[in-house]
C-alpha cells in the first residue's frame, strides 16, 4: 500500500491516529516512526467517545509530546451514527480542545451532522488558541466552511467529492482560497467513484486532486503541488528531498 502511494508521487502522509478506540492511541506512531514521509495524529474519535477514561486521557498527554505526532485528533461530533451519546460527545471534545491547546497541537475535527454544535464549540473553545486545524473529510456547507476559514483552518477533501450526489461538495470546492485546500483519502472508507465498494488508500488521492482541478478549471499538477505546499506551510514541515510529484 505505501509502495503504491509512493509510486501514485504522494510525499508525505498524515497518519490518523485514533486507531480502533481509545486503547490505541498510538496507533500511527509506529509508522511515523518507521517512514520519515509519514506524520501521526493522536485522538478519540466521537464515535468511542463512552469509552474514554481518565488513563486515556492522560496517554494523550503523553503521547503529545513525541516529536512525529503533529496534531491531535480526529476529534469532534457525530449525530449522524449517534454511537456515544451526544453529551458524552461533547464533553470529550470539549476535554481534547483543552488537552489540544496545552499541547500546542493543531485539530483534526471529525464532524457529522452536528455543524452548528460542532463550528459553535469551537469557536468558544478554540478559536482564541490561534493554532487553527483541519476541517477533515469536509460535508458541510459554505457557510460552515467560511466559519473554519475564519478560525484559521484548512477544509480537506476526501473521495466523496467525487461522487455524483455529491455537487454540493464540489460547489464549496470551487468557491474556497486556494491556499485553504488540502486533499485526503479517509481510507479505508470512501474510495473514489470508479472504486467504490473497494477498499480504499492513499493512493487514490490523485483521484481527489482530479476532481478539484475539474471544478476550478485547473489542473491535477496544480492542485497535488498547491495542495502538497498548503500541508507543509500549515505545519511548518521542511520540503521534503525526494524528487517525486507533490500530491
Amino acid at each position: 500500500m505505501l509502495e503504491r502511494a509512493r509510486a501514485a508521487g504522494i510525499k508525505t502522509l498524515l497518519a490518523i491516529g485514533s486507531g480502533t478506540g481509545p486503547d490505541r492511541l498510538n496507533a500511527a506512531i509506529p509508522f511515523a516512526e518507521e517512514y520519515d514521509w509519514i506524520y501521526a495524529t493522536i485522538g478519540i474519535h466521537p464515535h468511542e467517545a463512552q469509552l474514554a477514561s481518565e488513563e486515556h486521557f492522560a496517554r494523550l498527554d503523553e503521547l503529545a509530546k513525541h516529536p512525529r505526532v503533529i496534531a491531535w485528533g480526529e476529534m469532534g461530533l457525530d449525530y449522524y451514527y449517534d454511537h456515544s451519546p451526544r453529551d458524552v460527545q461533547q464533553r470529550v471534545f470539549r476535554r481534547q480542545l483543552g488537552q489540544a491547546r496545552e499541547a500546542k497541537l493543531p485539530i483534526v475535527i471529525h464532524c457529522r451532522d452536528a455543524w452548528d454544535d460542532c463550528l459553535g464549540m469551537m469557536e468558544q473553545d478554540w478559536k482564541p488558541t490561534g493554532l487553527g486545524g483541519i476541517l477533515h473529510c469536509f460535508t458541510g456547507t459554505l457557510a460552515e466552511a467560511q466559519r473554519g476559514l475564519d478560525m484559521g483552518f484548512m477544509i480537506s477533501f476526501a473521495g466523496n467529492v467525487t461522487y455524483p450526489k455529491m455537487q454540493h461538495l464540489r460547489d464549496v470546492a470551487k468557491e474556497l482560497p486556494m491556499e485553504r485546500l488540502l486533499t485526503e483519502t479517509d481510507s479505508p472508507f470512501l474510495p473514489p467513484q470508479g472504486k467504490r465498494g473497494k477498499r480504499n488508500e492513499p493512493a487514490n488521492v490523485v483521484e481527489v486532486a482530479q476532481a478539484l482541478a475539474n471544478v476550478r478549471n485547473s489542473t491535477t499538477e496544480e492542485i497535488a503541488a498547491t495542495t502538497a505546499a498548503n500541508f507543509r506551510r500549515f505545519f511548518r514541515l521542511d520540503a521534503p528531498a525526494s524528487p517525486a510529484q507533490p500530491r
